[in-house]
């Protein structure tokens, strides 16, 4: 990813780093065939695989080789891959599709709150959780559903082995409007403020630790606002700002790629691909799709902590020492060491996303409980009440 002088200076980026010009000679790239072997045409800058890709996957060799060709495709190239036809069984779509379905009607019928992170809540219909709750009620057809080879052959591309899948399935019902522009899980789902305390190497980091994807569970024609994307947009360094600011959204809005979608076609990214999902114009099509993030297995401390019991240790020394004149910095010290200050993961059923992109922290609460001066027995009250939040549905 580019750099700009004033993120060498000072190790992080600023709005100041972003210019347009620079991006759109970054995005002007060309996707050439001949660089991708195993793929079958390049539609709109975007690399389509299908038939070439499944007959090199015998072999051991061919696998590799395969699995190099999209690492590449989703560094150096146009950071997204098309899979045409990578449900070949369409009745197996069809199954999960039906156990979806099911799901949205029993949550409707129970009142579960369809929250969203890009739409108003219940504009459309979004199945939190999916991956699990697929697999408790419908153990048969998870089975058959991610023994899919084209979900493994890209996932561990990306990732490595050891890969970790969760799964989103929205559905986007007629008149479901277009999302803006912008970047995906760790730091595009930041503001811009929070995202820029970042060093610019985490910046960096952040896309190789998830991969986005889409299973098309329906055929999405362009009328049903199959997701939009600017090929090569991930390369550019500091995008986690840049996808905030007015002229990057227009940008965006003048040069997107939209391609159509039959139903058991996947499309993977890299989450750092600016993208947005489209208006659905049609008067009938319900767009369903199965959004995948699949994640590193590295994300994670080496040692597990009973962070709710450190907190509830704590919280009276935090009294004790702010009434004491400790200074904000002590306490944060404290808190940044002790409490869990990342909101995910989470369960979003219940601990959804009001007034921003994720769900407050751990931390959140307990600097506001110690600012505030709560009782002992009201931050617990609160405390406990936010992690039940946090955990699996009974099924």
């Amino acid at each position: 990813m580019n750099a700009s002088t004033a993120s060498c200076t000072t190790g992080r980026f600023s709005a100041a780093d972003c210019s347009i010009d620079d991006f759109a000679a970054l995005v002007a790239q060309q996707t050439h065939l001949p660089d991708y072997p195993h793929a079958d045409a390049v539609e709109r800058n975007v690399l389509i695989y299908g038939e070439r890709l499944r007959a090199a996957l015998g072999p051991p060799a061919g696998r590799a080789a395969v699995q190099a060709e999209l690492m590449r495709a989703l560094t150096d190239g146009p950071g997204i891959v098309v899979f045409k036809r990578a449900f070949a069984d369409l009745s197996v779509v069809d199954r999960a599709t039906e156990a979806f379905l099911g799901r949205i009607a029993a949550e409707k019928a129970a009142g579960v709150a369809g929250g969203d992170h890009f739409a108003k809540p219940g504009a459309n219909d979004r199945v939190w959780g999916a991956l699990d709750k697929l697999a408790v009620a419908e153990p048969a057809v998870f089975a058959e559903y991610y023994a899919n080879d084209i979900l493994a052959l890209v996932s561990e591309s990306w990732l490595g082995p050891g890969y970790q899948v969760t799964s989103q399935v929205n559905v986007v019902n007629p008149g479901g409007e277009a999302q803006t522009a912008h970047r995906d899980y760790h730091l595009g789902f930041m503001d811009a403020e929070k995202s820029a305390r970042y060093p610019a190497h985490v910046h960096r980091l952040s896309p190789a630790m998830t991969l986005q994807g889409a299973v098309a569970h329906c055929d999405m024609p362009v009328e049903t606002g199959p997701t939009l994307y600017l090929p090569y947009s991930h390369q550019y360094g500091p995008g986690y700002l840049a996808f905030h600011l007015p002229e990057f959204t227009e940008y965006f809005a003048r040069h997107y790629t939209q391609l159509p979608l039959d139903k058991g076609d996947a499309a993977f990214f890299n989450p750092a691909l600016f993208h947005g999902a489209g208006t659905n114009v049609s008067t009938s099509v319900r767009r369903m799709a199965n959004l995948l993030q699949v994640s590193s297995p590295f994300g994670r401390a080496m040692e597990t902590v009973d962070r709710v019991a450190m907190c509830r240790a704590l919280f009276p020394v935090l009294l004790e020492k702010k009434a004491a004149g400790a200074s904000d910095g002590y306490l944060d010290n404290v808190i940044a060491a002790s409490a869990e200050g990342y909101a995910f993961p989470t369960n979003l059923d219940r601990d959804q996303p009001i007034g921003g992109m994720a769900p407050r922290t751990q931390a959140d609460l307990v600097r506001q409980a110690v600012a505030e001066g709560w009782t002992a027995a009201a931050f617990e009250s609160a405390l406990d009440a936010q992690t039940a939040r946090t955990r699996p549905c009974p099924a």
